[in-house]
């Protein structure tokens, strides 16, 4: 669904991302794990329009998106969910799920909200409480729920976890691979909680050094003796 061919990005001169050549398969989770500073954060915002890419192209669907601005990129159908700042502490959950549906006409956006509380129904509890009062697993919910109302072809998630007790971590990832399942939506994650995500996962990227290592299944990526032990510290 997105082809990513010998892409260079970073950020102004700060070089990140060196000759990257990979796709994100339809229909897949695909687990983006690796040591902090190898470029996993870059190389989901190099595909949203949010680092510098100096060359290479970004394709998706066979579109050359390389240099769209982050709205358009959005409105074709990627929805990107940064770590922190993916909802608006200061509104309730009803005001966020209206802000989110800012391209719809009122009556879509009153079918949306209603289709995304019925996936998220801890949401229409706290539907007039302020996000700042939500626990983080749902602000998590709130962000996801957030991005469905534009219904994305595809979701990059930046270590939706961080933060999250080990329970609440595992919650949101099945929550994740869900949206593949019940939505048909492709996705993409980041994630520090290498071994819980893989095992969820279709597909692995292992960044190392602004470099991809190792681009296959995710299954295969927990077996390796050497990757798995030297770059994410999962033992067996």
């Amino acid at each position: 669904m997105i082809d990513v061919e010998n892409i260079n990005a970073g950020y102004g001169k700060f070089h990140v991302l060196f000759d990257i050549n990979t796709s994100i398969i339809r229909d897949k989770v695909t687990v983006i794990v690796g040591p902090n500073g190898s470029g996993k954060t870059t190389f989901l915002k190099a595909i949203s329009g949010l680092a510098t890419i100096y060359s290479g192209k970004v394709r998706f669907n066979g579109q050359d998106i390389t240099n769209l601005p982050t709205h358009e990129i959005a409105r074709i159908g990627i929805a990107y969910l940064p770590q922190i700042g993916n909802i608006f502490l200061n509104l309730n959950v009803k005001e966020n799920l209206i802000m989110s549906s800012y391209t719809l006409s009122k009556s879509e956006a009153k079918d949306r909200v209603e289709e995304v509380l019925n996936y998220f129904p801890i949401l229409r509890k706290y539907y007039n409480r302020k996000a700042n009062t939500l626990s983080g697993g749902e602000r998590q919910m709130l962000a996801i729920a957030m991005a469905l109302m534009r219904r994305p072809k595809v979701m990059l998630f930046d270590e939706p976890t961080a933060n999250l007790s080990p329970k609440l971590a595992i919650e949101v990832l099945k929550e994740i691979v869900n949206l593949r399942d019940n939505y048909k939506i492709t996705i993409a994650i980041v994630e520090q909680n290498a071994r819980k995500a893989l095992e969820c996962g279709d597909r692995a990227l292992l960044f190392v050094g602004g470099r991809i290592v190792y681009d296959g299944e995710a299954q295969e990526l927990l077996k390796h003796p050497e990757l798995s032990t030297l770059y994410l510290g999962v033992r067996r």
